[in-house]
């Protein structure tokens, strides 16, 4: 292990692998490491059925006496697949008569290395929860999202016909962009290319995905500076080299980025390997999460203002010549004008420092470790993505790879998490020619809501969703009060999730151990073929057989165009997975290699792109090796013999074409630093201009212009005096679905609202307190967790908990209201569409 050395604002940690295993499931930040496993080996998960085994270590000393057993001896295994993060951990399930004995981790992938974590037995819950939708609904009485809403059972057919004719209505009135569609994370893969191509014969540009909520930003930045928006680097070996990829790192600048709570596997085998080589871990974050206590150094600037010291690392190792000359010379474009910027407005460490509260000499010296000890390995997740300068920043980010040679190198790269693989899965070409359809509503996940009350920059009708609005949105006041007046609702889920309540009809699916196919969840593009573990429970359809069946039900009900204008482009074999893959395959670049025969016999996943069955796939994105060079070729004729994806061939910092790309949204390709205007002291900020243009980043969609660096004021803190976050409770958690296990309300069902000592003894709550946490959008309640693993001047407020989650009364646990009505939705990307969670000024109160 390197040595640790303590500097002014930062925290140094130890490190031990019974450490992660015991302190990743902390909620708090800061706390002794507990006694509940972040991640449990394979003989510590017994029957599923029952609540999970807390205590791998004490386990590990008894004789497994399921062995023998002839009622717990399994009669078939299945391979599937967790999904409740990006690890894509594989699962190996034990079942008896079709009944799941055990979830044990896949011992052959050295990265999973037989570990699951907490999450993965609530798989099998989901599975067996009592309050599973098994069959469609309609409405039949009730004001939409009040507690009289009444809803009937109806056959699929009778559903779907219901939804196809009025869509149908909508778009034999000229009205087809008014109907919208959102898709989530939890969908098979493959499901948005189907929804796609419906609304692409629809005729409505409003088919959006889940993207602005997760991470779009950093696939955006990572495809304007290097040609991909894809996670650069791969965990495990590069079998193109036989060398270790990410494991073999240097260091790791963690930004934003919890991955002993958010990617606990895949954290473990980073942390085995830091085991081996003394690589330094730094963790960039307001609170000091599990993964922050596991650092040498943690840096706690304040919400909203990573951009800063971004730009103030850049500053430092351009001025002082740490940046690799010979790698700049050759590959980078524009590093020059880069140099000019920094210096001109004078972005330095002392400046930084203004801004961030973290002291220049901390700044300082985070640049020259990243710049010297190569390589050096980049990480992002939600602490970026959610902040309304997410792209620039992302952008800084890539720069300050590229300037140093830290990218198309094992060990090092821009790993922004979240991004979707490959980006598209491509279909057939249609043999018809579909209407035009004019451009969608800005990118961003609560332009819905604006357009349903204000009809800007025109009105929405009719919606279906695969996730939950209510929860996911900012300022949740404002998306209620939209639904509740939307016109037409389609809602697709596991349970009677808030959003369902304000449905016309209600559409029952599969979980994940239901149905086969690919997860390829985890973030350095690997995917794995998952098998169906159980039988489906009542009615419940796939996702993928739910958007077939909606097609051809149009077929049938549209007098305009026929039947074969829909049947002929989405045939009935594609219901089968297998078949529908075939296709994916034989028509995406990049995936000739990626057989479902092929994937089915792997222990470990595979990468995309991966252009042959003799291809290993790519780990390390533009390594200079002939394996880059001909999966590169795969993707587009046109990148014959590049390294980097550019129109140039190389890395971008900045280009007159991209300048102009830039200009008309109000960002330039070189960053200035603005942040939230609702972050203390008074910083440059944003201004959103009264218009509409197309996205220069997605130019399907509009957007706002912005102006940038406007003054900001410190008004809105004289009433609500502290800066607010959102984010998960702990490693138990995933989105809103984990809510939905008995675990997830044992482990989780009250909200911990995380204050520092000094700042709750001035507001005089005490740990335990009943609390209320305000913003100038409405208040949410909580419990106080006094913590002094967070600034002083910042609270942190678990998201993810709904009023309608109703397997937490038998623990007596709260229905609280939705984090997200703190938010302001008004505040957000305009490039990438993420919306700001991270900041908003809030005060403490006791209830």
């Amino acid at each position: 292990m390197a040595d640790k050395e303590q500097l002014p604002g930062t925290e140094n940690s130890g490190v031990t692998r019974r450490g992660i295993i015991q302190s990743a499931l902390l909620a708090g930040a800061g706390g002794a490491a507990g006694s509940v496993p972040g991640l449990i080996t394979p003989s510590a998960q017994a029957a599923v059925a029952a609540p999970t085994s807390l205590d791998a270590g004490s386990v590990d000393s008894m004789p497994d006496f399921t062995v023998g057993s002839a009622a717990l001896t399994p009669d078939r295994l299945a391979m599937s697949a967790c999904q409740f993060c990006n690890s894509n951990c594989r699962l190996e399930i034990s079942l008896k008569l079709g009944r799941i004995l055990a979830i044990r981790g896949e011992k052959r992938d050295p990265v999973q290395d037989g570990n699951l974590c907490v999450k993965a037995p609530m798989m099998a819950e989901l599975v067996y929860s009592p309050l599973r939708l098994t069959k469609p609904l309609r409405r039949v009485a009730g004001h939409k999202g009040g507690p009289d809403s009444r809803f009937e059972p109806i056959s699929w057919d009778g559903a779907l016909d219901i939804i196809a004719r009025r869509w149908l209505e909508l778009r034999d009135s000229g009205e087809a962009r008014a109907i919208a569609n959102r898709t989530t994370g939890r969908l098979p893969r493959g499901t948005g290319a189907l929804a796609s191509r419906v609304f692409a014969l629809l005729g409505s540009p409003n088919d959006t995905d889940v993207g602005p909520v997760c991470n779009d930003a950093g696939g955006n930045a990572l495809a304007a500076t290097f040609g991909l928006g894809n996670f650069t680097n791969g965990y495990g070996v590069d079998p193109s080299t036989g060398k270790e990829d990410l494991g073999s790192a240097r260091f790791f600048l963690f930004l934003g980025t919890n991955q002993g709570e958010t990617h606990p596997v895949t954290f473990a085998h980073l942390l085995r390997c830091r085991q081996r080589s003394g690589a330094r871990l730094v963790v960039v974050d307001p609170r000091r999460t599990p993964t922050a206590v596991l650092a040498d150094q943690w840096i706690a600037p304040k919400p909203h203002t990573d951009l800063a010291i971004v730009l103030a690392m850049l500053h430092h190792i351009i001025t002082t010549n740490r940046h690799d000359s010979n790698f700049v010379n050759r590959w980078v474009l524009g590093f020059e004008d880069l140099r000019k910027h920094l210096t001109t407005h004078g972005y330095s460490p002392e400046w930084a420092a203004s801004i961030t509260g973290v002291p220049a000499s901390v700044i300082r010296q985070l640049a020259i470790d990243y710049a010297t000890k190569r390589p050096a390995a980049i990480f992002c997740n939600a602490g970026i993505s959610h902040q309304l300068g997410a792209f620039d920043t992302y952008r800084a980010l890539a720069m300050l790879a590229a300037v140093t040679g830290n990218i198309g190198t094992p060990g090092g790269g821009c790993n922004f998490m979240h991004n979707t693989w490959p980006g598209a899965l491509n279909l057939p070409d249609l043999k018809v020619t579909p209407p035009d359809r004019g451009p969608a509503l800005p990118v961003g996940p609560d332009t819905f809501a604006e357009s349903i009350l204000n009809g800007r920059p025109y009105r929405l009708k009719a919606v279906m969703t695969e996730g939950n609005p209510l929860i996911s949105s900012a300022n949740t006041g404002k998306v209620r009060e939209a639904f509740a007046k939307l016109d037409f609702y389609v809602y697709t889920g596991l349970f009677m999730e808030e959003a369902a309540y304000y449905a016309d009809v209600i559409l029952p699916v599969c979980s994940g151990l239901e149905f086969e196919g690919v997860y390829m969840r985890r973030d350095d593009r690997a995917i794995r073929w998952q098998e169906a573990a159980v039988a489906r429970v009542g009615e419940a359809r796939s996702d993928i057989e739910v958007w077939i069946d909606l097609a051809h039900a149009l077929g049938r009900n549209d007098r305009r165009n026929g039947s074969s204008y829909w049947t002929d482009a989405f045939p009935k074999e594609w219901r089968s997975f297998p078949a529908l893959w075939d296709v994916f395959v034989a028509n995406t670049p990049g995936m000739a290699g990626m057989t479902r025969e092929r994937l089915r016999t792997r222990p470990e996943p595979l990468r995309w792109p991966c252009p042959s069955t003799k291809h290993p796939g790519v780990s390390t994105l533009y390594l200079d090796h002939p394996s880059w060079y001909e999966a590169a070729l795969s993707l587009d004729s046109s990148n014959r013999g590049k390294r980097f994806l550019t129109p140039s061939g190389k890395i971008e910092i900045t280009t007159p074409d991209l300048e102009r790309r830039l200009t008309p949204s109000g960002h330039s390709a070189l960053p200035v630093f603005y942040t939230h205007p609702e972050v203390t002291g008074a910083h440059p900020t944003i201004a959103y201009e009264d218009r509409y243009i197309a996205n220069p980043i997605n130019p399907q969609a509009l957007t706002q212009p912005v102006r940038l660096g406007v003054p900001g004021s410190d008004a809105v803190h004289q009433q609500f005096p502290l800066m607010g976050m959102t984010g998960r409770p702990s490693v138990v958690h995933f989105a809103s679905v984990t809510h939905w296990t008995p675990t997830g309300e044992q482990l989780n069902g009250i909200r911990l609202v995380q204050i520092h000592p000094t700042t709750a003894k001035k507001l005089g709550i005490s740990d335990g307190d009943e609390v209320v946490v305000e913003s100038p959008r409405g208040q949410v309640s909580g419990t106080a967790l006094i913590d002094a693993g967070i600034r002083q001047d910042t609270v942190y407020v678990p998201n993810t908990f709904g009023p309608a989650q109703r397997v937490g009364d038998v623990y007596g646990d709260p229905r609280y209201e939705p984090a997200n009505t703190l938010i302001d939705d008004r505040l957000y990307d305009n490039l990438s569409g993420q919306q700001a969670y991270k900041c908003f000024a809030c005060r403490v109160r006791k209830k």
